[in-house]
Parts: C-alpha cells; structure tokens; sequence
C-alpha cells in the first residue's frame, strides 16, 4: 500500500464496493416509501405532535442523511417541535454510519443506540422545559418571552408558525419539488443516461461482492484482475467508483438531481428515485474515497501511528469527537469513522461524535433559519460531552469493553 496508485485504487475500489453499494441501498428504499406513499410518511409525523422527538430521532437514525433531511423543511413550515429537530440531529447517523455499519458493526449498534437515547431525551426535554429558539432570544436580547419575528416566519413557544414566505424557492436545497436536469447536450445527456443505468449495473454486482466480503469476516482482498473473487471485486469496485466520480462530477447535471441533500416529499417515477439514490450515493462514495485515501497517504507519509496518539490523547479523544462533530457535512465524520474502523480511536470517541454531528441535515436549515441551526447544534454538543466523557471513564473500567478495536470486523 506505499504506493500512491495501489493507495487510490484500492480507496476507490474499497470505497464503493464496501460502502456506497449499502449506501445505495438505504437510500433507495427510503425513496421508494416516499414514492409509493406519496408523502404519507411526513404526513403522519404532522399529525403525531407527542411522538415526534422519538419519529424525529428515529429518522435520524437511518443511515445516511436522507431521513433527517426530510424533518427540517417540516419544522420551518411550522409542523413539528423545535424539540424535534434537536433529536433528530442528534441521532442522525449520516453517512459515516455507512462506513460503521460495513467495518464496525457491533460498535454501530452500541454507539447509534446510545445516541438515539440521548438524542431523544434532550429532544423532549427541549420541549418539555420550553427552550426552544423563542427563550435563547428572549435570554440574548431581553425580549419579552412572547412572539418574536425571526427570518421568513414567526416563532411561538417552540416551532416556526406556517407562513407563506417560507416556502422554498425553485433551486433551494430544500426545494422539494420533482427536480430536472439543468443542462443539455446532445453527447453528455444520454452518455449520462447511459453511465446512470451502468451505475446500477455496478451496485448490483457489487451488493453481492460486498456482502459476501462481509460474511468473510472483511479479509485482505488484492488489486487485481481476474475471473476469481478478487478479480470481479476490483473490476466492479473501480467501475462503480469511476461512474460514481462522473455523476458526481458531470452526469447529475445532465440527468436531474444536480443538487445534494434536497428534501424530496416525493418522486415523479421510479426511474425519478433511481436517480436521487444515484445521486446521493455518488456524493457519500466522493467523500469515502477522500476519507480513505486520505487517511493512507498521511499515514503512509508522515509515518503518523494515528493508534498510538489516540491512546494518550485520554479524555480529549471523546473531546475531539464532539469537536468533528460540529463540523456540517459528512465529509469529517467519515474521515473519523475511517480512523476507527482502523482500531485507531476509543469507543467513546466514537459515540460522543455520533451525538454531536449533523451530517448533510443541517444544511438546509442553515439556509432557511441559521438561528434555530446553530441553537440545535450547540443543544447537541451538551449531551454528547456528557455521554462521550462518561464512557471515557466507564466502558472499559466498569462495563469491561475494549476501548480500542471494538466492534471492528
């Protein structure tokens, strides 16, 4: 692995054939039940005022952003608690789930777990307590605690009240209209077409190297080319890795979806949801790839024993979670999700950044209401210090689990 082709390929292989194949999955069965309902699911979080911290959290919960992208448009159109939106972005998973789930399963059940309870304890307690962003602008600005305007809408108790102005504009990263491409061309748009259904082709085949990989126990697979396991691993984890690149790159522009993290209520086809998960899927398997190769080249050029700086960093490895969990995005936390499924970080470190980050999800409520963004981020790091410092301290002393290493297969 010294060398920096072998280092690309085999992250661009690895990436996609034991990652984004699962990705793709998830997000298309997410599509197709908004597809096939028709949007029913947001309308039975609407209509569920108590349960919805808990639907929130549990939403959050599915890997990739994609469930709690769907919340926050529902809390700018004024239909779901403030209480929500913090449990759902505290649980969501994002797409560093994804790497956890293929590398480190047993550590994504313990940590996404304990992330959902915390995450929907506070979620409650946000709405039970009233600490919604009406009391923060009352305690900043020593307003009345009454009705306060804030950006396109008003704020009563603890959500937005619906209001026209809110709705998103054609274009927006919550427009959630059936989305087009934007662009054509005589060459590119079938040859996007064309690479989108080959894309599929690859997903397919590589679902079926990638979970038998998996029930092996994650060996060493060579960089190969051939008729055997390893061979037909590499052809199809470099060819879905490569179409992955020009969707991300080219072809959504050309075949629809030229956006990522759109909220969709629902979708025109299937071919429509084919799309989006493409898509989507296209943009975690960028990410991965960086993450990945990334992670080998400074390793492999500093000679950084990333283990060894992780075991005395002591109670600011949890610390330092929660501190990559307050980036936006995906990108940072599936560098960190790397970092352990290579036995290089603790356990706690890895919970207390399951709590903190928000993936793709805050994104859009960055763009519509940054306030109530910021608020919910800030709600999010409190339990996760709590959590990750506490685990610190106990999952090896007293419940007697590995720090390092756990989970990994």
């Amino acid at each position: 692995m010294a060398d920096p082709l072998s280092i690309l390929l085999a992250s661009l292989r690895d990436g996609y054939v034991q990652v984004s194949v699962f990705v793709a999955v998830t997000v298309l069965a997410f599509g197709l039940v908004q597809y096939r309902t028709d949007g029913a699911l947001l309308r039975a979080i609407e209509d569920n005022e108590r349960l919805q911290p808990l639907i929130g959290g549990l939403l959050g919960l599915t890997p990739g952003c994609g469930g709690a992208i769907v919340v926050m448009p529902l809390y700018v159109r004024g239909s779901v608690s403030f209480g929500t939106v913090v449990a759902t972005l505290g649980a969501t998973a994002g797409d560093s789930a994804f790497v956890i789930l293929a590398l480190a399963p047993e550590a994504a059940l313990y940590a996404y777990a304990i992330a959902l309870v915390a995450s929907v304890a506070t979620g409650y307690l946000v709405d039970t307590a009233g600490l919604g962003v009406t009391r923060v602008d009352a305690a900043v600005s020593r307003l009345s605690p009454g009705t306060t305007a804030t950006d396109g809408g008003t704020v009563v108790n603890n959500r937005i009240g619906p209001n026209p102005t809110h709705d998103y504009p054609s274009g927006s990263p919550t427009h959630s209209h059936e989305a087009g491409p934007d662009r054509t061309s005589r060459i590119l748009t079938p040859l996007s077409h064309a690479a989108h259904v080959a894309w599929w082709v690859a997903a397919v085949g590589g679902l079926v190297l990638g979970t038998i990989y998996l029930l092996r126990g994650g060996p060493e697979i060579a960089l190969s080319v051939g008729v055997d396991f390893a061979g037909a691993f590499t052809v199809f984890g470099l060819t879905g890795g490569v179409l992955s690149l020009y969707l991300y790159a080219i072809g959504r522009h050309y075949v629809g979806e030229g956006e990522i993290a759109r909220a969709r209520d629902s979708f025109g086809s299937v071919y429509d949801t084919l799309t989006h998960a493409a898509m989507e899927t296209s943009f975690v398997t960028v990410w991965v790839i960086v993450a990945l190769a990334g992670y080998e080249y400074v390793v492999v050029l500093s000679g950084l024993d990333v283990a060894a700086v992780a075991a005395t960093a002591g109670v600011l490895a949890p610390i330092g979670g929660v501190a990559v969990g307050l980036i936006p995005g995906c990108g940072p936390q599936i560098l960190l999700a790397s970092v352990y499924a290579e036995g290089a970080l603790p356990f706690s470190a890895l919970a207390a950044n399951a709590i903190a980050q928000d993936g793709d999800a805050l994104f859009p409520l960055l763009a519509i209401d940054p306030k109530a963004a910021v608020v919910a981020t800030i709600y999010n790091a409190l339990p996760a210090l709590v959590v990750g410092v506490a685990l610190f301290f106990l999952w090896e002393p007293v419940f007697g689990m590995p720090e390092f290493g756990f989970g990994v297969a």
